[in-house]
């Protein structure tokens, strides 16, 4: 499965789902059964390396921001809602996180932002196909975020780094 084919996917689910993480992530899963455990796993790295990839100070800012806080669990579910939302989004996001306010018309922060589930759709649908768990990736998994640390807590720090989500979301 090529990056292209990747995007189809999250994007075709996505948009049957109409937005709705939850269904969005049961319609992944659906899409990622008819595939061989080969592409399901092509799937799950390109997933993964996307995860991976977000893991930046900058976007949990943006995070915590958009979502009115965001711990660990909650920037790793807003990753999983951040690659949900389809390859312009994300790599906006990724090259830019104040962008996110311009890229995201519509957002609730009750219910956008959290796909926790986008992220274990590959290793469901592998384990219908095979009834085994996914093989791990052997991807590197970062210590910390990568970037310029910031304190979620200093109001001004976050308005002056990312002053579009906060005129936003602040």
């Amino acid at each position: 499965m090529d990056e292209t084919q990747f995007w189809e996917i999250v994007d075709s689910t996505r948009e049957a789902a109409d937005g709705d993480p939850e269904d969005h992530a049961d319609l992944l899963v659906e899409r990622l059964a008819q595939l061989d455990p080969e592409s399901v796993t092509d799937f799950a790295r390109h997933f993964e390396t996307r995860f991976l990839r977000a893991f930046r100070w900058d976007l949990w800012g943006a995070a915590d921001i958009m979502l009115g806080g965001a711990d660990d669990e909650s920037f790793d579910y807003f990753r999983c809602w951040l690659i949900g939302q389809g390859r312009p989004v994300f790599e906006g996001a990724v090259h830019a996180p104040d962008d996110l306010a311009d890229l995201v018309a519509d957002f609730d922060p009750d219910r956008d932002g959290d796909a926790e589930d986008l992220g274990y759709a590959a290793d469901e649908a592998y384990e219908q196909l095979t009834g085994v768990r996914l093989p791990d990736l052997g991807l590197p998994q970062p210590e910390s975020p990568e970037g310029e640390p910031l304190d979620f807590d200093d109001e001004s720090a976050m308005a002056a780094r990312l002053p579009k989500l906060w005129a936003r979301f602040g």
